[in-house]
């Protein structure tokens, strides 16, 4: 009798803890997470169950430091379901003082791969061997732009994400790919330096070989080829990372998520109350312009969540500015603070070195 009142006490016990663990999470996020907390507690070790949170996570830290920026505006926050499985959470806000629009967007899907979208993998080199044509896929990730209202706040992106897929033989291949990136109207080279900087402290800590590679393809992959111009002034970028190991690559990909507050939000402290005129608006409209031409043309993601059956429109179009400009021939004049963004966009620098 003793032992079996000592064990429900310690049942209850247990219980009471699971409960407050809950209640904890709940308030730590913006919403229940996709998988539900049972099930993420339930596979808490497992790096699914890791990566889920930390992009939960990710999103809450986020739209908390853009709301405290913002006090006037707030958050809509959107759950939906996908019925091929999984679903998301989108985090838009709209019309703010400080932002014209950005989103926090979390979405942890299921299924089997659309040819399209392996068609687009193997373009990459990957070998995937499917079952009766069917490859059943697993992919989370969290992703943010934010376009700040004033022209001399940059437009801000960053991505992270993991992809699972099961191959004919039982085998699973994984990967991580992600990145943070900025789009300034006008160059502020304080600010670049400050964002590179961080960035750079945060892939030092795993491998000082990281920065300079992951800088590179950011340079090379926000490319507007028709152009001849990069979106913006880079930061890090990879993909298909699967190496030395799940657990190491998972802690680089924390530790970036973990920099984006603060490469970030000072930037936006220093300026968001800066004046401005009616032609430096003007010019961060024509650029916006470049940034849709950007992620409707080039960005993979937006393919992918294009080519993907059950996908949520609204959610992967959450990139694009609520206003942006096209206006036939426009040439900024020579030596303006114009065409000096548009040189560090045809020759990216170095900003740490």
């Amino acid at each position: 009798g003793l032992a079996l009142g000592l064990w429900r006490r310690q049942a209850a016990l247990a219980a009471a803890r699971e409960d407050e663990e809950e209640k904890e999470l709940r308030q730590r996020f913006m919403a229940p997470p996709v998988s539900g907390l049972r099930e993420l507690r339930r596979r808490r070790r497992e790096l699914r169950s890791r990566m889920e949170l930390l992009i939960m996570e990710t999103q809450a830290e986020v739209c908390r430091a853009l709301t405290a920026l913002d006090p006037g505006a707030s958050f809509a926050v959107d759950s939906w379901e996908r019925k091929e499985g999984g679903g998301g959470i989108s985090c838009v806000l709209q019309d703010g003082e400080v932002f014209e629009k950005a989103g926090v967007n979390v979405s942890v899907v299921s299924g089997l791969l659309s040819e399209e979208a392996a068609r687009q993998m193997r373009s990459r080199g990957k070998s995937l061997k499917a079952k009766d044509g069917k490859l059943p896929f697993c992919a989370m990730g969290v992703s943010s732009v934010i376009h700040p209202k004033n022209p001399h706040v940059p437009t801000m992106h960053f991505n992270y994400r993991y992809f699972e897929i099961e191959e004919a033989d039982g085998t699973k291949q994984w990967w991580f790919g992600g990145g943070t990136d900025l789009t300034p109207t006008y160059l502020n080279e304080e600010d670049a330096v400050h964002f590179h900087k961080t960035l750079k402290e945060a892939c030092d800590k795993h491998d000082p070989k990281l920065y300079p590679k992951y800088k590179k393809w950011c340079d090379d992959y926000f490319y507007i080829k028709h152009r001849g111009e990069r979106r913006g002034i880079g930061g890090i970028f990879f993909d298909d990372m699967d190496s030395p190991s799940k657990e190491e690559v998972f802690q680089f990909v924390k530790s970036c998520a973990k920099a984006v507050v603060p490469c970030y939000i000072p930037i936006v402290k220093k300026h968001c109350r800066d004046s401005f005129t009616p032609e430096e608006k003007l010019w961060q409209q024509l650029r916006r312009g470049r940034y849709v031409e950007f992620n409707l043309v080039y960005d993979r993601g937006t393919k992918f969540g294009l080519l993907t059956p059950g996908s949520r429109i609204e959610s992967i179009l959450m990139s694009l500015p609520l206003t942006a400009r096209w206006e036939y021939m426009h040439t900024p004049l020579e030596s303006s603070k114009e065409a000096e963004i548009l040189e560090v966009l045809r020759n990216p620098k170095d900003w740490v070195h």
